[in-house]
């Protein structure tokens, strides 16, 4: 920024000598906040962070964000937050000046500006235009109804987020989707996810015909129909029909499948139409030199809007060495593009692909086929004249890098044919198995990470730099912080670079921070900080406002250490916490009432059979904590079913909480001809002792009646085991999908004492575990031993957290359900109206 004194004292002559005039940096305007745009940016920053002062135009209302991460966001696992590559901070620290939402409608290559949609006019040395793809609508009768979209943006998601959401308070929504390519498979699947009935539309006899071989496209087409979604191949459309909105799609052969949502992915078309009207020399994209630099030598562009040397690539990998030849002119430097020899490697719902080089078949060429059905595996070498010419890899993709090495640099594989399909690993260890020999054979250029572009050789060099971590390896140059599927081979750089030092310690809490999840919970309780903008603020987090991972976390540390005073922050909570009931893959939900000690009567039975039919749940089922779930419950049913169950005297079972959740019992000496003591009375007694109790994580109890332990209490987190002179008391069980069993923490004579045990080591675990930490891990990390000293040991330590955990539960003893369901419920339909399936699941 420029300043002007205008009451300056100096005189003319002095001010020569004492204020050096100010630096005169080129204006690099960029249109396009998008992945290649900012990419380019990037890479200029890197070479020469004061060469250029840069201003972007954005035309979405926000901040670069991974578009290949869409698919994930459509689909629940991810949020949008999440996907944001370049955060506010970053054009803040850069000094970028980001005019996001109002995109640039024309450039005038004479007086060197642009002007924007809402007639904002910017001066430029340098012009990046960085606009990337249109997507290519199908010229059929109804393609302007409402309810037909394309799927490349966030407006997209939202929109089909939006049409999942209307389909389910109206019973159910239909979808079709017209292309079966990796978009539009994609957004299948996150449909199918949300709900919807969902049919795709390819007209061609395969899907993903230019990525994938007959065999491997059959396999995917299975796959997704056992998902659920209908696929049509060969089907090709005639109309879109509807009266003022979508209502389904024709096909030529007479066949209409009903849609109150179209989704049109068939193709991309690079996005030249600026660039065109600005007369500069356009093919099938702008043209460029091997430095991006167009017709106009002030004018460069970059992605999938450009044409070089007659290719136009829709691939990643392509665009970041288009970046990076970019910035290289752009500071003098003299390296340039030269093309690119592209690959695929794509998941597809979750489903693994690969595919390089020609896999068409032809004169003189051979396959080396491997088919594993059982594992879903099929891998499809292609060889001519002992070089690796192609490759198709479904199921199992993890040497895809290593095969489209071989292609590129045309290597003779005749002496490891015999071992070539099996994989590097093989290869590399002459036929026995050696991961860490086939990592080291790579060569520098190999690419590890596609949604980044990152290569071996950077990877290399970030861990030399020391990034000694996984996280430490994902900040700093971003490879494995995407999609996650090079994580495997990032770790195994990181182990054969580092040999034994691999950081293996406490994890940061996350990117927003430096800080560990035990820094945090110490200087909370050492500084008297009384809420999470306080810690963000002292604690100098990156991110002012945090993030979905961090904010749950500092919720519960607080809520911890200060019961009765903090206040609870509810967005600060996943959202099963926040609707205090289960989210189904469906955006229905879950409803569980507390059954104590898993006993029941007529009364509550009743009542479940009564909400049942009342609000239509389609499924009761009996958990295996001994109680009854319902399922099916719409969101905006949510309170009147609470209110319902809470007038038969139920209250909520908390199974979608990190807090106490079932505590499962025998019928014990009551009933049982085995039984030694009354354990149901005693898992009653801890149950309505520990219910309503946050914790770090799910925690589950049981107790036995005798060693017969049918109530599996040694694969809990507390377990209690009835026998004839007292309880043994067990703690660290999971039953999940890495089983421990428990370890014996001690045994007592009388069941007040197995009550004061359980509530000092619950009070112990709630204090010192770190936030998503299960009691086993917490007890595998600190020792058993460790465990015992404070519980067992000390007798003065035991009762202080004893008494610690009663005075908390004081004040967590209250029902959500009965808060929110009575006198709340426009408050709580206010709040469901806000909350997005699947947010911060």
């Amino acid at each position: 920024m420029e300043f002007q004194d205008k009451a300056s004292p100096i005189a003319d002559d002095e001010a020569e000598t004492l204020m050096p005039a100010p630096e005169v940096r080129e204006h690099l305007v960029v249109i396009g906040n998008g992945m290649a745009g900012c990419r380019a940016v990037e890479e200029l920053l890197a070479r020469d962070a004061g060469r250029y002062r840069v201003t972007i135009f954005g035309a979405e209302p926000h901040v670069n964000y991974n578009r290949i991460m869409l698919s994930p966001v459509l689909a629940g696992e991810k949020t949008f937050e999440e996907i944001v590559i370049n955060d506010a901070a970053w054009y803040a620290d850069n000094a970028i000046d980001l005019i996001a939402g109002d995109p640039v409608s024309a450039i005038d290559r004479a007086a060197k500006t642009v002007t924007s949609r809402s007639g904002r006019t910017v001066g430029y040395d340098k012009l990046l235009i960085a606009t990337g793809s249109d997507p290519f609508i199908i010229p059929v009768p109804g393609k302007d109804l409402p309810g037909v979209i394309s799927f490349r943006d966030m407006k997209d998601v939202d929109t089909m987020l939006a049409a999942a959401e209307a389909g389910k308070a109206n019973g159910g929504g239909s979808a079709v989707v017209i292309g079966g390519g990796l978009l539009g498979l994609e957004a299948a699947h996150g449909l199918t996810l949300r709900g919807m009935k969902v049919t795709v539309l390819h007209i061609m006899p395969t899907l993903m015909e230019r990525q994938l071989d007959e065999a491997a496209a059959w396999l995917l087409k299975s796959a997704l129909e056992g998902r659920g979604q209908t696929i049509l191949t060969g089907a090709d459309t005639a109309e879109i029909y509807g009266d003022g909105r979508v209502e389904g799609v024709r096909l030529k052969d007479g066949r209409e499948i009903p849609a109150n949502l179209v989704v049109m992915a068939v193709g991309i078309r690079p996005s030249v139409a600026l660039a065109r009207e600005a007369g500069l020399d356009i093919g099938r994209g702008i043209k460029v030199d091997d430095h991006m630099v167009t017709s106009d030598a002030s004018v460069l562009a970059v992605g999938e809007c450009v044409e070089h040397d007659g290719n136009v690539y829709g691939l990643v990998a392509p665009l970041w060495e288009m970046c990076r030849s970019l910035a290289d002119g752009l500071t003098d430097q003299h390296s340039g593009y030269r093309g690119s020899v592209t690959s695929t490697k794509l998941k597809v719902a979750g489903l693994d692909v690969f595919s390089a080089g020609d896999f068409s078949g032809g004169d003189g060429s051979e396959d080396i086929v491997l088919r594993d059905a059982s594992r879903g595996v099929y891998k499809r070498v292609i060889v001519k004249g002992n070089k690796v010419i192609g490759a198709v890899l479904y199921g199992d993709t993890a040497d895809g890098g290593w095969y489209f090495d071989l292609l590129k640099k045309g290597d003779d594989v005749s002496g490891i044919r015999d071992l070539l399909i099996f994989g590097q690993a093989f290869a590399s260890g002459g036929g026995a198995l050696d991961p860490k020999a086939a990592v080291a054979a790579l060569s520098d250029d190999a690419e590890i990470c596609g949604c980044n572009g990152v290569t071996k050789g950077q990877v290399v060099s970030c861990i030399a730099k020391g990034a000694h971590s996984l996280d430490a390896v994902r900040a700093t140059c971003k490879a494995s912080a995407s999609c996650g599927s090079c994580t495997g081979l990032v770790e195994k750089l990181l182990a054969l670079t580092l040999g034994g030092e691999v950081q293996s310690g406490p994890k940061t809490m996350c990117k927003c921070t430096s800080f560990t999840h035990d820094d945090v919970r110490r200087e909370i309780v050492a500084q008297g900080m009384r809420s999470i903008p306080e810690v963000l603020h002292k604690m100098n987090w990156s991110t002012p406002e945090g993030c979905s991972s961090c904010r749950p976390a500092l919720n519960y540390y607080l809520l911890c250490a200060l019961p009765g005073e903090y206040e609870d922050d509810q967005q600060s909570r996943f959202v099963n916490e926040r609707m205090h009931a289960n989210i189904q893959k469906d955006g229905t939900y879950s409803v569980v009432p507390r059954m104590w000690g898993g006993l029941t009567n007529p009364r509550e039975l009743r009542a479940i059979a009564n909400v049942v039919e009342k609000y239509n749940a389609p499924m009761v089922k009996v958990t295996g904590g001994q109680r009854l779930d319902i399922f099916g419950i719409k969101k905006e049913d949510l309170p009147a079913v609470w209110a319902d169950l809470n007038a038969a005297g139920m209250v909520s079972g908390h199974a979608y909480g990190k807090s106490l959740r079932t505590v499962k019992t025998c019928v014990g000496s009551e009933w049982c001809r085995f039984g030694t003591q009354d354990s149901t009375g005693l898992g009653v007694k801890i149950e309505r002792m520990s219910w309503g109790s946050w914790m770090p994580h799910k925690f589950k109890i049981a107790a036995s009646g005798c060693p017969r332990n049918c109530a599996e209490a040694t694969i809990k987190d507390f377990g209690v085991v009835c026998v004839d002179s007292g309880y043994e008391l067990h703690v660290g069980g999971n039953g999940g999908i890495h089983v421990r069993a428990t370890d014996l923490l001690c045994k007592v004579a009388t069941e007040q004492e197995a009550l004061d045990y359980c509530a000092a080591f619950i009070q112990l675990y709630r204090e010192e575990a770190r936030y998503l930490e299960r009691t086993a891990p917490w007890i595998e990390r600190v020792g058993v031993d460790y465990v015992k000293a404070r519980i067992v040991e000390d007798d003065v330590g035991r009762e202080a957290l004893r008494a610690r955990f009663l005075y908390s539960q004081s004040f967590s003893q209250e029902d959500p359900w009965a808060e929110r369901a009575a006198g709340a419920h426009a408050e709580l339909h206010q709040h469901i109206a806000h909350v997005r399936p699947m947010e911060m699941a």
